[in-house]
């Protein structure tokens, strides 16, 4: 991997490498883009088959968060970290606080919260050693564990492509295949189950689907059978890049809407889905809930605001349809358009406030 090629292609600003001896670190944090503030975005552990897989990961999903926070309409930017290791095995104390460390060096220019592989403790001990962190305890102020608030962002989102596809956004009757049943998506299927829904649920997991069938009466299918479900909403909680060539003819379902990252494998298969009629509610702006709710802490978080900023969800999916419809082009490239045109704005505008500063120093 050519690295300063690839953070030339998509504009990164920085990428930062970080190793402690002591503690086993290896991390990579990545800062796509700040324009719009400080750059926000987890630390995701896993244990990576290489090095430059590692930094690649942390790429692009810094990147991902750029777009997330901007549309989302967060003052934030994007960035992530990425620490190379089994988080089953290899944590430690020194680990976290090592990283704390990097972070407290970087001065403000990037915020982590959790992510994949890494908990509520793992972000308490980054506090021991830097302020830029969130999803903290609630004994620090903090608001926990952010997996209920992006379910329910999910869900909210859920209900705005169903208007969409159905004519209504209530849920009642309607049949949802879940793919995955992670903290995300059982706080999901509790949502769907209080409403009416019906429920068709797969994961690898068997204790996880034993839960969901017995307490919200779903039915449980064998993982390679749940695209070919006849449902009204397919929603993808697992794995990205599962909306592929493989899986699109499978599909019977009228709505694409789940808490996964990163689910279209190419962007074309997303023109594929708008071509079909699949009204396809795009992954960083359904899932947002979460980081909106991690976001709300840097004011002092407040519940009841941080969940009516995650309400807005549903406009926002409600406003891509809007655009994707007017222009005729896809909910993703309507999304990334959105997303795109807000950064530009607050560029243009500030680089205009600079310009007029120098003009005024100038002429004293």
């Amino acid at each position: 991997m050519e690295i300063f090629k690839y953070m030339e292609k998509y504009d990164y600003e920085q990428v930062v490498i970080c190793q402690d001896k002591t503690s086993g670190l290896k991390a990579i944090i990545a800062i796509h883009d700040t324009t719009l503030g400080p750059a926000l975005g987890g630390t995701r552990m896993w244990t990576y088959a290489s090095e430059e897989a590692a930094i690649e990961d942390a790429l692009r999903l810094a990147r991902g968060m750029t777009y997330k926070n901007a549309a989302a309409g967060l003052n934030l930017g994007g960035g992530k970290t990425v620490i190379i290791g089994d988080p089953f095995k290899d944590k430690n104390e020194e680990m976290f606080r090592a990283l704390g460390r990097f972070i407290q060096g970087l001065n403000g220019r990037y915020i982590t919260a959790e992510d994949v592989g890494t908990t509520v403790a793992d972000m308490d001990l980054i506090h021991e050693e830097t302020n830029y962190v969130t999803g903290i305890s609630p004994a620090f102020g903090s608001s926990g564990n952010p997996s209920p608030v992006t379910a329910y962002g999910v869900y909210v989102g859920m209900k705005a492509a169903a208007k969409e596809a159905f004519g209504s956004d209530s849920l009642e009757g309607k049949k949802v295949a879940v793919q995955g049943l992670g903290n995300v998506a059982y706080t999901m299927c509790k949502y769907l189950h209080e409403e009416g829904a019906e429920l068709i649920v797969t994961d690898i997991n068997e204790a996880a689907v034993k839960r969901v069938v017995e307490e919200f009466g779903a039915i449980a299918v064998d993982p390679s059978e749940i695209y070919a479900q006849d449902v009204d909403i397919f929603a993808p909680c697992a794995l990205g890049a599962i909306i592929n060539d493989q899986t699109i003819p499978q599909l019977k379902a009228k709505v694409i809407a789940g808490s996964a990252n990163n689910q279209l494998q190419e962007s074309h298969h997303g023109q594929i889905l708008h071509e079909l009629g699949i009204v396809y509610a795009p992954d960083y702006v359904i899932n947002a809930g979460g980081v909106i709710n991690v976001a709300d802490e840097l004011y002092g978080y407040n519940r009841e605001r941080a969940m009516k900023r995650v309400d807005g969800i549903y406009d926002s999916i409600a406003k891509i349809i809007d655009i994707s419809k007017e222009e005729g082009i896809p909910t993703y490239l309507a999304a990334n358009r959105l997303a795109e045109e807000r950064i530009s704005r607050i560029s243009k505008s500030r680089s205009t406030f600079l310009q007029n500063g120098k003009h005024i120093l100038s002429n004293r």
